[in-house]
């Protein structure tokens, strides 16, 4: 059974699964589904259409679910989605989707983020992200799996964040950033590849020095874009970790942190 504190308020028509907690002055809203195994501290405020999956903890004054920061919502039912094992920190603030971005707002697994952290309206994250304490997302923004996002980084609306990347301290991002790179600065610059991230998640020498070596053709080669491409497309026959490259060039839109 569940363990929702006496003084928490959970509307009947939720669905609350078996071995959920709750803590004491939450409000849960009518259209909230919380998975198996996950915590919910106190004076945490979970409403719209949203879905917990199973053994998330959320920390006390947290809102997630409410009407998205956007002029245009009007009232649809749109929703959010969380997945499973994610530990989400005091004072975050998660929004539902527009009807013009899709509907949803979705955070995969794993995920750690920390205190104060916003996620806007229409952005998807994958797994096993860190987001630390007061990154914020604007609306329609990515996050491929592996990112670590510092503290107070801010990414503008409709950016993507590649996979394994990494934000430094403040670092204001403006554009997409590429899978591996490493991004600082007030107006966020591409200064490397996080090595040590990759070395965390078990790439081999080989893989790491391959990657960089992709980044050397993007970044310091001085090869025209197009025919990057076509290289990077080339060197990925061969090596697997160069395939991120080759799909985040063919799918992000908006121009890339250079």
């Amino acid at each position: 059974m569940s363990a929702i504190h006496e003084k928490a308020l959970v509307d009947p028509a939720a669905n609350i699964a078996d071995g959920v907690e709750i803590g004491a002055f939450s409000i849960i809203g009518p259209h909230v589904t919380i998975g198996p195994g996950s915590w919910i501290g106190p004076h945490v405020v979970i409403t719209g259409r949203t879905t917990i999956g199973e053994n998330t903890r959320i920390f006390q004054f947290t809102s997630m679910g409410e009407e998205p920061q956007d002029k245009k919502y009007d009232g649809e039912d749109t929703e959010l989605i969380i997945g499973d094992n994610n530990t989400i920190r005091e004072l975050c603030t998660f929004s539902r989707g527009t009807a013009q971005g899709g509907g949803k707002t979705i955070i995969g697994d794993n995920n750690w983020i920390m205190a104060c952290v916003h996620i806007a309206h229409d952005c998807v994250l994958g797994d096993n992200i860190i987001m630390a304490n007061n990154a914020s997302l604007a609306g329609h923004v990515n996050v491929g799996d592996w990112a670590i996002l510092s503290g107070y980084s801010l990414i503008h609306q409709f950016c993507s964040v590649g996979e394994h990347s990494f934000t430094s301290f403040a670092s204001h991002v403006n554009q997409s950033i590429p899978p591996y790179v490493t991004v600082s600065g007030e107006k966020a610059r591409a200064k490397g590849i996080n090595t040590e991230g990759l070395r965390r998640r078990g790439y081999s020498s080989e893989q790491i020095q391959q990657v960089r070596r992709a980044y050397k053709l993007l970044y310091r080669s001085g090869t025209p874009l197009e025919e990057a491409k076509i290289q990077l497309a080339a060197m990925a026959e061969d090596h697997e970790e160069i395939r991120p490259w080759v799909e985040f060039l063919a799918n992000t839109a908006k121009s890339f942190i250079r």
